[in-house]
């Protein structure tokens, strides 16, 4: 058998973190088995879906690397098909008409509520015949689901769940304006496009019982059910925006890299031993159901942070800058040149070291990209205040404006022995490099931002601190 499964989010809004999760672990199942992945967009909520929601979800999941089998399906479009089956069952005598009113049926909850009983649908048209049918009254058309015996679910993740098929009523499977259900839509989709496994969230359970129900009733064969525990906030309280309940392009925004999401996002309710830091190579080859858990996982936006800073400082400079060159033109309101990209990538290595999040690396790499002369930072401008710092400085641009070799290894050691001969430690030195290059008090270690910056990018640096040039309003970042 050919593993098959599917992610079916409804476009009425972003591609939240809790469905990320969920189509990662189908897409994962799905390469685990040499299967297929497949996307089906359950757009049937015509007055809530948007073709901008819509946009949202296939962006988010390409961003995070979850390649789908083929072309998403649009659920609206098969409405048809769906209504096709549910006359067929109408047919077979395996569903029936039901011509209950609106207020009949409100009636029938306050009385049921006011008893204390369930509230379900009694089967009030279940066995009347269509002669006793008032005139010119609209019906819906509802399932003849059994009455006796129970229903089970032999879930790969939950175990076998069990309900007694009397605590279910017969549901409705077109509306009465002949428009297909959502369960009526979600069982026909999920046939016809041979999914063999349905893995999504616990809160879908109660659908599991109606849903199998409707499989027998057509004859079809029931795929496999996985219904996962959702995602708590750090507190154990459902997640909300406040615990990170974001749209996947929010994070994107927010500086974290795609593999860390998958990580992070693999880690919440799966294990695999010990393991921490997952490849998504790793991920394909380990991942399966027997190692989710039945237990809610909590949110850590600290440990996803801590996670993507470890991926930051593993990824490839070259990787790393290209996503980053989009950001810095943000913060300077202009593309980087050639030279300001060259530069980027020449000094990831010392840059990535300290940042966790693509926006914290942003921020630490903008003094490769401003213009001259830059801006100092309160520190940094106290540094340069000091006549003997600047004095320090113009004396040691003299020696290093001829060396053979502009190395990070040549210019820490022209440092070293400038010092030495004034009897000074190498600090003396370093932070009004550090002030004058970086405009400011912090920054990768400085004899190799000289080394990426240039001889001349560094001498004009420099020659602009100890001259006092200041920015102007069109070159301030």
């Amino acid at each position: 058998m050919t593993v098959v499964t599917r992610f079916a989010p409804s476009p009425t809004g972003f591609l939240h973190i809790g469905g990320g999760r969920t189509a990662l672990f189908n897409w994962l199942f799905a390469r685990h088995h040499g299967g297929q992945f497949l996307l089906r967009i359950e757009d049937t909520d015509r007055a809530r879906s948007t073709d901008a929601a819509v946009e949202a979800i296939f962006d988010g999941i390409r961003w995070l690397g979850l390649d789908w089998d083929g072309e998403a399906v649009m659920q609206f479009a098969r409405a048809g098909r769906h209504a096709e089956v549910a006359r067929k069952l109408l047919d077979e005598g395996k569903a029936y008409r039901c011509y209950c009113s609106p207020d009949e049926l409100t009636a029938i909850r306050e009385e049921q509520k006011a008893k204390g009983l369930p509230m379900r649908y009694p089967g009030v048209w279940r066995d009347r015949p269509e002669s006793d049918a008032p005139k010119d009254t609209p019906s819906v058309v509802r399932l003849r689901a059994p009455s006796e015996g129970e229903t089970i679910i032999a879930d790969l993740v939950q175990g076998d769940v069990r309900v007694a098929n009397d605590q279910l009523d017969d549901m409705v499977l077109l509306r009465a304006d002949g428009t297909p259900t959502y369960m009526l839509s979600v069982v026909v989709d999920d046939h016809d496009m041979g999914i063999t496994h349905v893995i999504r969230g616990d809160d879908h359970l109660t659908n599991a019982f109606r849903q199998y129900q409707l499989y027998k009733a057509c004859g079809w064969d029931v795929p496999v059910f996985a219904h996962i525990p959702l995602i708590h906030g750090p507190d154990g309280a459902k997640l909300s925006k406040r615990h990170g309940a974001l749209g996947v392009d929010a994070y994107r925004d927010m500086g974290f890299l795609p593999e860390a999401m998958r990580n992070y996002l693999l880690r919440l309710g799966w294990s695999h031993g010990d393991d921490e830091i997952i490849s998504t190579e790793q991920a394909k080859e380990w991942f399966t159901l027997d190692s989710v858990g039945r237990s809610p996982s909590r949110f850590d936006f600290v440990k996803l942070t801590q996670l993507n800073g470890h991926y930051m400082r593993a990824a490839d400079d070259g990787y790393l800058a290209g996503l980053l060159a989009p950001v810095l033109a943000a913060k300077l309101a202009r593309s980087l040149n050639e030279a300001e990209t060259k530069r980027v990538a020449l000094g990831m290595t010392g840059l990535k070291e300290r940042a966790k999040t693509m926006l914290e690396l942003a921020d630490s790499a903008l003094f490769y990209v401003q213009a001259r002369p830059l801006a100092l930072d309160e520190k940094a401008a106290k540094t340069m205040a000091d006549p003997a710092s600047r004095a320090d400085l113009t004396d040691f641009a003299g020696r290093i404006g001829g060396l053979e070799t502009w190395s990070r290894e040549a210019l820490e050691e022209t440092a070293r022995v400038f010092t030495e001969e004034r009897g000074q430690k190498l600090g003396k030195i370093a932070q009004p490099l550090r002030a004058a290059l970086a405009g400011s008090s912090v920054s990768p270690p400085i004899f190799e931002v000289m080394e990426v910056l240039g001889r001349d990018e560094t001498l004009g640096r420099i020659g602009d601190a100890t001259t006092g040039a200041r920015p102007s309003e069109s070159t301030a970042a």
